[in-house]
């Protein structure tokens, strides 16, 4: 495996055998919605981390807008949902809006699928909120130990351990810490990524883009069609907080010194706007679209930016990040709690790499239908054909947004799942469509279902395997195992939604995705330790 730098890599490899400071079982890298995730999953099995974060406190900027159904599921399991709801904004608002400038008509719009209605496919909704709000309820998630303001500089992997040099740039203090594994959610510009040598593919820095955060009074060109996100001729604008505070979006200029932001910011609202911009804030970035050629690396393993840079355009790249999270951290606290083999660990980059290019395909293709309908809208300009009622013809045909395909229709083809005859199924594609269907075939989320008018079938998940059969007294004989494993009974037909039959059963795995399936009662005594010990890589264990 390639390194960044071999004799800066052979002398990480001398300090590793150095005294460590702090002990843990994982170091996360990176304290933003990812590793918080991370940190809040990890927790819940029990796992000892330490997260370490470069900056000296959570990002003040608004970044990521958009959680989704699939994360908010999963943030539903770890009981953050209604918080995360609370602070975020109504479903109305789950809209783009196309604009000559934000005082026009639209011209043009689209519905973000799972955000702006309930769907059925899920007990919860996809919300519009701002990073800066997400954040402090992910790090109230858990009570690890974690550093700001503390920036990893040395990596290396020793005989069952990593041990990561830290520099402290408030005190200018440096520390070791010795972890079995470090989960690397550092951001698109990943230390821990090009410290290792790991490549990336894809279209690479796609444009410079500058967030304006700023005070204005615009209220009488939004309350009545509330939006995410307004795209104008002259940028996009987006209301960051249901109590007030605006974002501009819009390409860096040359001279970023001598800008005059307010100015900027007044000029892109129009000239008939006559308002002027209290600027807060101002980040410079770039929009990167890129994966990870790999997301193992030893004992270290990437996850959201680090492994895969997504275009913003449709809300995706935080998203995918949460699932990685969500699919490495129970295999991670298996081989951890010693009830799953260290082979687990491989089908973590088997499944979610082919996912990470799939979503850069969508979001890139998202990219170019945006910017297709505003190149459309200012030709219309420029020829004098555009009138306020003049609407443009979508390219996409509503389904910008409507993603669901890719958003709860992930199916994982992996050692980690089993066919119906205990085999690990063939691989399979994707859909990255707008429909979604159902299944409870090996390698889908299990599907949404009701067991009672305030219980899913999602919320029989857990820091376990489960089982759900509506017959479960054959099961339940060999329900003592090494693996954390509940029984739920299916009650009311449950099963036939899915085509279970009643003597049959599905074993779904913590991240919610189906490991085997059987639709008859176990064929011998040893059905679900053979199962278990496949899918966690400890065959043979019994």
């Amino acid at each position: 495996m390639p390194v960044a730098n071999p004799e800066a890599n052979k002398e990480a490899n001398n300090e590793a055998d150095i005294e460590a400071d702090i002990e843990a079982d994982v170091l996360i890298v990176g304290g933003g919605p990812v590793g918080l995730t991370a940190r809040a999953l990890l927790e819940r099995w029990g796992v000892r981390t330490l997260l370490v974060e470069k900056h000296r406190e959570l990002s003040p900027f608004p970044r990521s807008r958009l959680v989704n159904a699939r994360s908010m599921e999963i943030f539903r399991r770890l009981g953050l949902e209604a918080d995360i709801a609370a602070r975020a904004f109504p479903p109305k608002f789950g809209r783009v809006r196309f604009r000559d400038t934000l005082y026009d008509s639209d011209f043009a719009s689209a519905a973000m699928v799972g955000v702006d209605a309930p769907i059925p496919e899920s007990p919860v909704i996809g919300v519009v909120t701002s990073q800066d709000r997400l954040e402090p309820t992910l790090l109230a998630a858990a009570d690890g130990p974690l550093r700001f303001g503390t920036e990893l500089v040395g990596l290396a992997e020793g005989p069952g351990s990593v041990t990561a040099v830290l520099v402290d740039h408030q005190r200018g203090e440096q520390s070791r810490v010795r972890a079995r594994y470090v989960l690397a959610a550092d951001g698109a510009n990943s230390t821990v990524r090009q410290r290792l040598g790991i490549e990336t593919s894809g279209p690479g820095a796609m444009a410079a883009f500058t967030t304006v955060v700023f005070e204005a009074d615009l209220g009488r060109w939004s309350d009545g069609q509330p939006a995410g996100v307004y795209f104008t001729a002259h940028g996009a604008f987006a209301p960051l907080y249901p109590e007030g505070g605006w974002a501009w979006f819009g390409p860096t200029p040359e001279d970023t010194g001598s800008t005059d932001w307010p100015g900027l910011v007044s000029r892109a609202l129009g000239p008939r706007a006559d308002v002027r911009a209290d600027v807060l804030r101002v980040q410079h970035w770039v929009m990167n679209a890129f994966v990870a050629e790999r997301l193992c690396h030893g004992r270290t393993l990437l996850a959201g930016d680090a492994a895969h840079a997504i275009p913003v355009f449709g809300g995706m790249g935080m998203n995918a990040g949460v699932a990685d999270a969500h699919n490495l951290c129970w295999k991670l606290a298996g081989v951890l709690r010693g009830w799953a083999g260290p082979g687990v660990l491989d089908t973590y980059e088997t499944e979610r790499l082919p996912v990470a290019h799939l979503t850069l395909g969508q979001a890139v293709a998202n990219t170019q239908l945006a910017l297709e309908v505003q190149s459309r809208r200012r030709e219309e300009l420029r020829a004098g054909a555009a009138t306020a009622s003049n609407q443009v013809e979508l390219p996409w045909a509503e389904e910008y947004f409507a993603q669901l395909g890719l958003v709860l229709g992930v199916a994982y083809r992996s050692e980690a799942v089993l066919s119906g005859d205990g085999t690990p199924p063939e691989p399979a594609g994707t859909s990255t469509t707008a429909d979604y269907v159902p299944t409870a075939e090996p390698g889908h989320r299990m599907p949404h279902l009701w067991l009672t008018p305030e219980r899913s079938t999602l919320d029989t998940l857990g820091e376990w395997f489960t089982l759900l059969t509506a017959d479960p007294v054959p099961w339940e004989r060999q329900s003592a195992t090494p693996w954390p494993l509940r029984i739920e009974t299916l009650t009311d037909g449950h099963g036939q939604a899915w085509g279970l039959p009643t003597q049959g059963a599905l074993l779904v795995r913590p991240d919610g995705h189906v490991a085997a399936r059987w639709h008859d009662r176990p064929p011998n005594d040893h059905t679900l330790h053979d199962a278990l010990g496949a899918i966690t890589a400890t065959t043979g264990r019994r």
